[in-house]
């Protein structure tokens, strides 16, 4: 489903600069003289590529709609071509697939339960902790550009508060995150719903089905994680 190809060997994107922002046509052409503003005073529309992820991930809550269905159509409609594509795809895709591990990460760095954080900003949390924990997106550019995406689409307030939780997101990698999950976690069907996110029903149901046809439990962490992989 995901269009993890198309990365460049800095993890940027066509299009795009090493810190994964959008390049404008006149910053492409080289032209040094594009406006006569100063960047304060100028007022940068949202990525177009975060923001058709973001829109998705809208819908899918929003509405119930299927991601894969919705995704292509609008990339159409807006234009988005090439690695830009490529680009909303992952992040549209990839945050949904690890929702479920965002949002345990996300709630140890909110300062009020998800519950209680309306859905749109916590969708655009969710984006940033991918780019943060799940792209090669650098750490300044995913936090800048979604808060840059929240100020666009919701307004100045939850920007600030979208911009305070990714920096607490990105004080640490993923690999401490997950551990930190483990650790915390009341026992082990918890902390693989957790780590690998799948509903703790699914991780039961998997061991069952290994038990089942004699396999080992040892292999249900393997068996989650590669069903989180996406495909070429």
């Amino acid at each position: 489903m995901s269009g993890q190809g198309g990365r460049g060997r800095r993890g940027g994107y066509e299009g795009r600069d090493a810190r994964g922002r959008e390049r404008g046509e006149a910053r492409l052409r080289g032209d040094r003289n594009r406006s006569s503003q100063a960047p304060s005073q100028r007022r940068r529309a949202a990525d177009p590529a975060r923001t058709a992820a973001f829109d998705v991930l809208r819908d899918v809550d929003a509405s119930d709609a299927y991601a894969n269905l919705v995704l292509p159509p609008l990339l159409r409609e807006r234009r988005i071509e090439g690695r830009d594509a490529a680009f909303a795809t992952e992040l549209a895709y990839g945050t949904l697939r690890l929702r479920g591990r965002y949002d345990a990460i996300l709630s140890r760095c909110s300062s009020r339960p998800l519950t209680e954080t309306d859905p749109p900003v916590l969708d655009a949390l969710r984006l940033g902790a991918h780019q943060l924990l799940g792209m090669r997106v650098p750490p300044h550019a995913a936090v800048s550009e979604t808060v840059g995406l929240v100020r666009d689409r919701i307004g100045s307030g939850a920007a600030q508060f979208v911009n305070a939780v990714l920096r607490r997101v990105g004080e640490r990698d993923l690999d401490t995150w997950l551990e930190d999950l483990r650790v915390e976690a009341p026992d082990e069907t918890a902390a693989l719903a957790a780590t690998q996110s799948h509903p703790a029903w699914i991780v039961r149901a998997l061991r069952e089905s290994l038990v089942g046809n004699g396999l080992t439990t040892d292999d249900l962490p393997a068996l989650l994680e590669a069903d989180n992989t996406a495909p070429a």
